[in-house]
């Protein structure tokens, strides 16, 4: 009995011998990733992805700087953007025309977001508030009542993600994320893991992650019924600006004031690329995937956009998007359209 014992801890030894060996050869050292994925590329040929996005909608109507639009996924041709004019715009993309415009309380508004039947939009910035407006319809299209109006956060209101029309989560400049009953106006759960703001988050399913200025991104369970967070992702050196969720939920991209994105793995809660050139030294507003995961879109400080190839981390393509600052930009939910906004007052479709 004990040789028996002593043979299977000799093995269980052995094996752990191998995995460490198995590790060390095929997850390279963090920083080194980029290189070590490039040279799988070249190494099982891989042929690049090109792509050559081209402006095919210039959407004007707005009078202020644009800081946020989100595409809706009811309906792949709609999207909501907001200003700082004091409006909510609601637009059909393929031909240009405002469907609604909502007007705000306040004009300093830093987000927007179309609820998944698209009967709601929210929007919040400096007044703190999440204000939830019901969208108005071809039967009663003066019907743009508040819905509800969401006060609990104690900083300016950066982001916000409908789950569903009776669901909302937000993220602030308090550090903190809320998950939001509509209904009842009330809040089901804070999320206090973050100690500097938080400046925008992105849902999928039961998770969802944020980005904040503490230079972490962070997943939750918003389910689990805990108020601390699930893992906390380090690698940025500076702020998180913009964080969306990769199309198969396994992972997530950010986008950093540090001038790089990076691509992180919700299972091995580790960094699987980075993004960046020596060529580009500004900060990064916002990201997005394209629906098949093959691209990172990234808009930068610097008046353009770049698309990256998420497998070779290569730079596939360099639009001078705008006249200012790309301050946001998404990919429709049928993946054939990119929209971008900008402090230059235009929103301008891609494809």
């Amino acid at each position: 009995m004990g040789e028996t014992v002593d043979s299977c801890k000799t093995d269980i030894k052995n094996l752990k011998e191998q995995v460490k060996q198995l590790r060390e050869k095929r997850v390279p050292d963090p920083e080194n990733v980029p290189q070590y994925l490039a040279a799988q590329h070249k190494e099982k040929a891989i042929p690049d992805s090109k792509v050559a996005l081209k402006s095919r909608r210039v959407l004007k109507g707005h009078f202020g700087k644009i800081y946020a639009l989100h595409w809706a996924t009811h309906d792949s041709k709609q999207l909501v953007s907001a200003s700082q004019d004091g409006k909510l715009l609601i637009w059909n993309a393929n031909t240009t025309n405002k469907l609604y415009a909502i007007p705000l309380r306040s004009s300093w508004v830093m987000t927007c977001a179309f609820s998944p039947s698209g009967d709601f939009v929210a929007s919040g910035g400096l007044d703190n508030l999440c204000t939830v407006y019901r969208v108005p319809t071809k039967e009663a299209p003066n019907a743009n009542k508040t819905q509800a109006e969401l006060a609990q956060h104690e900083g300016y209101l950066s982001c916000c993600r409908f789950i569903d029309n009776s669901q909302i989560v937000s993220c602030s400049g308090d550090s903190t994320c809320i998950l939001w009953d509509i209904d009842n106006k009330s809040v089901i759960r804070q999320f206090t893991s973050h100690t500097s703001d938080v400046m925008s988050i992105a849902l999928k399913d039961n998770l969802f992650v944020s980005g904040s200025v503490d230079n972490t991104a962070r997943l939750w369970d918003h389910r689990a019924g805990l108020t601390s967070c699930v893992k906390t992702f380090i690698g940025h050196e500076s702020d998180i600006n913009s964080i969306t969720m990769f199309p198969d939920t396994n992972c997530f991209g950010t986008g950093s004031d540090d001038s790089t994105c990076r691509l992180w793995d919700v299972r091995s809660y580790g960094q699987i690329n980075k993004f960046s050139s020596d060529r580009i030294v500004c900060g990064i507003t916002s990201v997005a995937f394209s629906n098949t995961g093959k691209f990172l879109i990234a808009g930068y400080d610097d008046n353009n956009c770049g698309v990256w190839s998420t497998s070779s981390a290569s730079l596939t393509q360099q639009i001078p998007a705008h006249e200012n600052r790309v301050s946001c930009l998404g990919v429709s939910c049928d993946g054939k359209a990119l929209c971008t906004g900008s402090w230059d007052t235009i929103l301008k479709v891609w494809a």
